[in-house]
């Protein structure tokens, strides 16, 4: 009986000490606030990116709770910051380790992004398969496609002693060219109805997801919807195509997807391949289209930087024949050119950042993340810092010469091993269009001091009117 009663009375106490641990040693949380109920701090995030200024929200929360990482709610959802390059590095390194992607309800629904298993294997396969269509290697062929079809929109929109809007054409113009590459796609009235609908998605990405008939989410979501019929048709059209031996070479994406087997052997369903290939419209369009924007923006603003990209440009043009096409070599002659891309990305980033959810606990600078909780890593928390860019409103692209900035603090394609795969497409069709612009126009800003305001990403608000002038 003293036995039993022993370790009736030992058990307890384990327990009860355990219990009394637990309570008295909760995890240590990020500081900071969730906001208004549902809402949390949601509008507060919007608001400051209207206003032309995104790094606000960050910044200031940085500031008044930590440097490192802070806690917040938007959307809806717990989500803690991560700021600095300490934060970047831990959120790119940790992909599949503890953390995964996420995307807000608005953005699952307008693109039906499945569900990401964690190590899924199918997942990684699909990563690896579009990684290979993008690498410089297999770019290299696009580059003549991408010099011709600038030139030839520059012929066709951009005439010299007039004025127009950058941003509304170089929306145009990288979604032509992604129809063309991606999908081979020609025909300028299926590239409209595609970009006619696509308008309407974008800004749905971030609003409160409230399907009723005139809201932005509302229109967002009939726009994927129509961009989804007119892919599927694409699609079976394609395949057909594919089945009686007339797509043989398979070059653009839309043909490799579709070959592309999965685990059993089966070729890709047509929805999935529908999402792939608006997935990667989505991910490829208003990234190039605004850091088009950004770049002419500050060559029109900056006329000694313009000066040095086009007396570079003007070296390569010279020594090439008069209709003959820009080739690799020429795009890796571009170094100052790319400098000034990188400064102008630095400082009208496309993206804000990204989400992520943990998939189990972990700790960074002291505070325990839980599983479940989304995360945020945002360009903000370096771009614009002085501690890793000494005056950081300058534009100043000598910051980008030799070994160029720190790592992890110059993230506008994220970082590390989960580096987008899409940095050289988007350096290309950089680097092609500025040569076309700048040997063929001089740039006048007729709003000296127009703003940008992030809806998400960086939108001019009179579209960035620019005054071409033919050289001498």
């Amino acid at each position: 009986m003293d036995f039993w009663a022993t370790c009736i009375l030992s058990l307890s106490l384990s327990l009860l000490f355990f219990a009394f641990r637990k309570k008295r040693f909760p995890p240590r949380l990020p500081p900071g606030r969730k906001g208004w109920p549902i809402l949390g701090e949601t509008l507060q995030f919007m608001a400051t990116g209207r206003s032309g200024y995104p790094e606000r929200f960050v910044s200031d929360r940085a500031a008044r709770y930590s440097h490192d990482v802070f806690r917040t709610n938007l959307y809806g959802e717990d989500m803690t910051v991560f700021c600095g390059a300490s934060g970047n590095k831990v959120l790119f390194s940790g992909e599949g380790k503890y953390v995964t992607s996420w995307w807000p309800d608005s953005m699952k629904k307008i693109g039906q992004f499945p569900a990401r298993k964690r190590g899924s294997e199918d997942a990684k396969k699909k990563r690896s398969f579009l990684s290979e269509f993008l690498k410089p290697e297999s770019l290299q062929q696009y580059i003549p496609v991408m010099d011709s079809m600038t030139r030839e929109h520059l012929a066709t929109d951009w005439s010299p002693n007039k004025e127009v809007q950058v941003f509304p054409l170089s929306k145009s113009y990288t979604f032509a060219l992604a129809c063309r590459l991606f999908m081979n796609i020609r025909d300028p009235e299926i590239v409209s109805r595609f970009a006619e609908s696509f308008a309407r998605v974008a800004p749905g990405f971030i609003a409160v997801p409230i399907n009723i008939p005139g809201t932005p989410f509302n229109r967002a979501m009939q726009g994927g919807k129509a961009m989804r019929q007119e892919l599927l048709n694409i699609i079976r059209r394609r395949k057909m195509e594919i089945a009686g031996g007339k797509d043989t070479n398979a070059r653009d994406l839309l043909s490799r997807a579709l070959l592309e087997g999965d685990d059993d052997g089966s070729v890709f369903y047509e929805m999935d391949a529908s999402n792939k290939i608006m997935g990667l419209l989505i991910a490829s369009h208003d990234t190039t289209s605004t850091s088009i924007t950004a770049v002419v923006n500050y060559l029109a603003q900056f006329p000694h930087v313009y000066e040095q990209v086009h007396q570079e440009q003007m070296e390569i043009a010279k020594s090439k024949g008069p209709d003959e096409l820009l080739d690799w070599d020429d795009v890796q002659k571009m170094k100052y050119s790319w400098n000034v891309a990188c400064e102008s990305l630095r400082l009208l980033p496309p993206a804000q950042g990204a989400y992520r959810e943990a998939t189990t606990d972990f700790t960074f600078a002291g505070y325990t993340i839980p599983k479940g909780w989304k995360t945020f890593w945002t360009v903000h928390s370096t771009h614009k810092n002085p501690k890793y860019f000494p005056n950081p409103e300058k534009f100043d692209p000598s910051r980008f010469e030799g070994n160029g900035p720190a790592p992890f603090t110059f993230v506008p394609f994220r970082g590390g091993p989960r580096m987008c795969p899409g940095k050289e497409y988007a350096r290309l069709e950089l680097l092609i269009f500025m040569h076309n612009l700048v040997t063929k126009f001089k740039l006048e800003k007729v709003i000296p001091d127009e703003k940008f305001i992030y809806n998400p990403s960086p939108v001019p608000v009179k579209g960035l009117r620019i005054r071409l002038l033919p050289h001498s």
